[in-house]
């Protein structure tokens, strides 16, 4: 007897049952599409966990070095990793994994010890430092902090920049209303320096000698006549006292984009006329 043999369909392995079903197209469509978000939204997890993170200045304590309407990226991972400067303080043991300690003079962004507001300040003082402020000079170990004037710092007034009592308004030649500040150079123990501003004699223009306990670092804004920082003692929405170590969220590396807060939305062109163009891409 012949035996017709049963057709076989191209790439199908020997000994198997054809199935011949597929996948409805747009079903696995749908379900790669899931899977990118899924994968997108823990990229940025991770990246905004342990590299970078953005922020913004809405204040003017870190003027010269940071004004309003700047927007920077903190890196992470310097001072290790913390319930802290985990995105939605996601909780993790007591302490930090992979603690590492500021060095002086870096921009730190910090939880406020009271209310846990993103704060941002420069390092001054490490644990086992004394502290002190003689008419607006820090003492550092005994020591003042040498202090050299240099030129004015003038920057635009705008929506984001009015000029503060400290100030003085004045007009560019190309008719540009901007407002000086008087500026120092502060020089760190090693030779680090950092600018700094002078509104002229203030309340915390002196401060008893302190010793910044283990753990714990001494802050100050670098407009130091208009900063709430460790020179105060820790209350919501002012002062923050010692900042302890395990409240970092992360090291200011660089001013992403900057804005004079002029643009609208509706006028796309105002996004580009508003920027500060010589800030964005600046390191800190």
């Amino acid at each position: 007897m012949d035996v017709k043999p049963q057709s076989l369909q191209r790439g199908a392995p020997l000994g198997e049952p054809l199935d011949d079903r597929r996948e409805p197209a747009g079903r696995e469509g749908h379900g790669s599409f899931a899977l990118f978000l899924v994968q997108l939204l823990l990229a940025v997890l991770i990246f905004r966990s342990f590299i970078f993170s953005p922020f913004t200045i809405p204040s003017e304590s870190m003027v010269p070095r940071l004004v309003n309407g700047d927007y920077l990226l903190a890196a992470k991972w310097p001072y290790g990793i913390s319930a802290n400067s985990l995105p939605f303080r996601l909780p993790l043991p007591d302490g930090r994994l992979f603690p590492g300690t500021p060095a002086r003079g870096d921009v730190v962004i910090f939880k406020h010890p009271v209310d846990g507001t993103d704060y941002i300040k420069r390092v001054i003082g490490l644990p086992g430092d004394t502290i002190a402020v003689v008419q607006g000079q820090v003492v550092l170990n005994g020591a003042p902090l040498p202090l050299q004037a240099t030129r004015d710092f003038e920057i635009a007034l705008s929506p984001n920049t009015a000029c503060a009592w400290g100030g003085e308004e004045a007009l560019r030649t190309d008719g540009t209303s901007i407002c000086k500040y008087q500026r120092f150079i502060e020089t760190l123990p090693g030779g680090r320096r950092h600018a700094v501003v002078d509104f002229g004699p203030s309340s915390a223009d002196n401060y008893a000698p302190v010793t910044v306990p283990a753990g714990a670092l001494f802050v100050m804004g670098d407009n130091r006549d208009n900063s709430q920082d460790s020179r105060f003692p820790a209350a919501a929405g002012f002062g923050v006292g010692m900042v302890p170590m395990n409240n970092l969220v992360g090291r200011a590396s660089i001013i992403a984009w900057s804005t004079d807060g002029s643009a609208e939305w509706l006028k796309p062109w105002t996004w580009f006329t508003a920027a500060r163009w010589d800030r964005i891409g600046t390191t800190l």
